[in-house]
């Protein structure tokens, strides 16, 4: 029998998935890694205490390696990818406002918050062997370490929320007012970092009620 039938997803906000090329995956977990171990530096660009995370350190990426690594261009790429597959529109401007390096351990966390300019996005640069697992048996919806977009009301037919398990190379984009959390893990020492993004791109494709 034919099946005379399509589920079409009308409503709520586009996001976009993209793969961060080894080479450049490499070159950002090495100036981390070279920040770590520069006492002078670490200090310099450590952020975490004016952003909204309970975590270790958020370190802030400076304009040289954001352009030099190919950051810049990755994520210029694919903002436009994403705007033209979505929109049909071609984007003449794509500009970085910041960008910056999460390092998150056992029990920390993101709580729910928003982004600034019109696109942002989060992805993977290095992850634990295991995020622990849930204290009940009997959960197996287990979220530790877990990004989770959220947007709308639970209702019959409607998901309000997207969980993404961690995976390095991943990177996710977003419009910047997709409420968004990070949850806390448990049963590892080992590091989860992420790279997070806020951009502008041309203001009559964003303001699209003029």
């Amino acid at each position: 029998m034919e099946n005379n039938y399509g589920l079409i997803k009308a409503f709520g906000p586009s996001i976009f998935k993209a793969k961060i090329p080894e080479e450049l995956l490499n070159k950002l977990n090495k100036f981390i890694d070279d920040t770590i171990n520069n006492e002078e530096q670490s200090k310099k660009l450590d952020v975490g205490k004016g952003l909204v995370g309970d975590v270790k350190q958020e370190f802030k990426l400076d304009k040289k390696t954001v352009q030099e690594s190919g950051w810049l261009k990755f994520l210029g790429d694919n903002v436009a990818q994403w705007i033209y597959k979505d929109t049909g529109n071609k984007i003449s401007e794509f500009r970085l406002i910041e960008s910056w390096v999460v390092r998150q351990f056992e029990n920390e966390y993101n709580p729910i918050h928003w982004h600034s300019g019109h696109i942002s996005g989060a992805g993977f640069l290095k992850l634990p062997e295991t995020f622990g697992k849930p204290y009940q048996d009997n959960k197996p919806d287990y979220r530790g370490g877990n990004l989770e977009l959220i947007h709308g009301n639970r209702m019959f037919l409607s998901q309000c929320r997207y969980p993404i398990k961690p995976k390095v190379g991943d990177f996710y984009f977003f419009p910047h007012y997709l409420m968004h959390t990070v949850y806390p893990f448990k049963g590892t020492k080992e590091e989860r970092r992420s790279i997070s993004f806020n951009g502008l791109i041309d203001s009559k494709i964003f303001n699209i009620f003029g």
